[in-house]
């Protein structure tokens, strides 16, 4: 995976944030040769997702650092795993120790979710996609995570796709206008209209939508509109999704749920990282 010097970047700032003008511990009671190996270990059953970031935290700080991971991307891991190794000078491991964690448990525990709603629509046809509640540039890496757990990536941002929603709609005066302006000015992209209930859902059909975003509608009226478009165009459920109705929701026979929860609600997984002898 190639990552981009922005994230690089990102991870640079963490690292100086977290470190400011230096380990005042470890420079006191760390000699600087010393060196050591310390082991990512699994405090929990999760997903494992983020360990290229990990891997790479350690990577700016020194680049002799000697980095191993036992479990692949993805990987369901459990309480007691050795997830991966960290090898070279103590006071460089002690240095990159929280930053790297703070990332592998946020983009585990993502991964982690994201495949708890995959497994609870198995069987269906619907996939489980995200959205752009990330935290501020930290969007590569959360969808990156999402991917591990089994999701699909929705748009990343504003420039990659067209998504009329609700204040477009508003500003333009209504969705044919806005359907109709987005076609003329750029015919090669799909269009997506959000709509809030089934009456906009007939006229973004007639306005010629690609894709759908039902809205927070009713598990009813997502059936229904199943019914009305008939497969004419994708359909996308959002709003209020949560584990115990994904699976009525997954049953209309929407093509996609997004689910802003995979990014900005998540629990992160329990990693520590053990400096062994």
């Amino acid at each position: 995976m190639d990552i981009p010097a922005s994230v690089t970047q990102l991870l640079r700032h963490a690292i100086e944030e977290d470190i400011g003008h230096g380990d005042v511990t470890s420079s006191l009671i760390i000699p600087e040769e010393s060196e050591a190996r310390a082991l990512f270990i699994a405090k929990g059953n999760f997903v494992l997702a983020g360990f290229p970031f990990a891997r790479l935290v350690f990577q700016v700080l020194d680049q002799s650092v000697s980095f191993q991971t036992f479990h692949a991307e993805g990987t369901k891991v459990r309480r007691g795993d050795v997830l991966g190794e960290v090898a070279g000078k103590t006071r460089l491991l002690l240095a990159g120790e929280r930053t790297s964690l703070n990332i592998l448990q946020r983009l585990s525990g993502i991964a982690t979710l994201t495949s708890q709603f995959v497994d609870a629509v198995s069987g269906t046809k619907a996939r489980i996609v995200d959205t752009r509640k990330t935290t501020p540039c930290h969007r590569f890496m959360e969808k990156y995570a999402v991917r591990m757990g089994g999701g699909v990536n929705h748009r990343f941002g504003l420039f990659d796709g067209i998504l009329i929603k609700d204040n477009h709609i508003e500003a333009v005066g209504g969705i044919r206008e806005a359907v109709s302006l987005a076609k003329a000015g750029h015919h090669l992209a799909k269009i997506e209209v959000e709509v809030e209930n089934l009456k906009d859902l007939e006229e973004a059909l007639s306005a010629k939508a690609d894709i759908i975003m039902l809205d927070n509608m009713s598990v009813q009226d997502m059936a229904e509109a199943v019914k009305i478009t008939d497969g004419r165009v994708a359909l996308e459920a959002s709003g209020n999704v949560t584990l115990d109705n994904v699976r009525q929701i997954a049953a209309t026979g929407v093509d996609m749920i997004s689910i802003g929860a995979l990014t900005h609600s998540v629990t992160a997984a329990d990693i520590s990282l053990k400096i062994v002898r």
